[in-house]
């Protein structure tokens, strides 16, 4: 199965509680932390709500 690598890229300092939740649950803890997750729709979905924070870059 392919996977993400998520890398998060801006702070999340004065965004929404749900974007937070969001970052904290795709496993980001501060910024720059990279994280490889399995690509799933979940995933997806959840980088979908967050991608003015994150950076993606597809795995083979």
């Amino acid at each position: 199965m392919a996977k993400l690598q998520v890398k998060l890229k801006r702070s999340v300092i004065g965004r929404t509680q749900d974007q937070r939740a969001t970052v904290k649950g795709l496993g980001l803890r501060r910024t720059g932390s990279v994280v490889t997750l399995e690509d799933t729709p979940s995933v997806r979905g959840m980088v979908k709500k967050v991608i003015h924070l994150v950076e993606v870059t597809e795995l083979a």
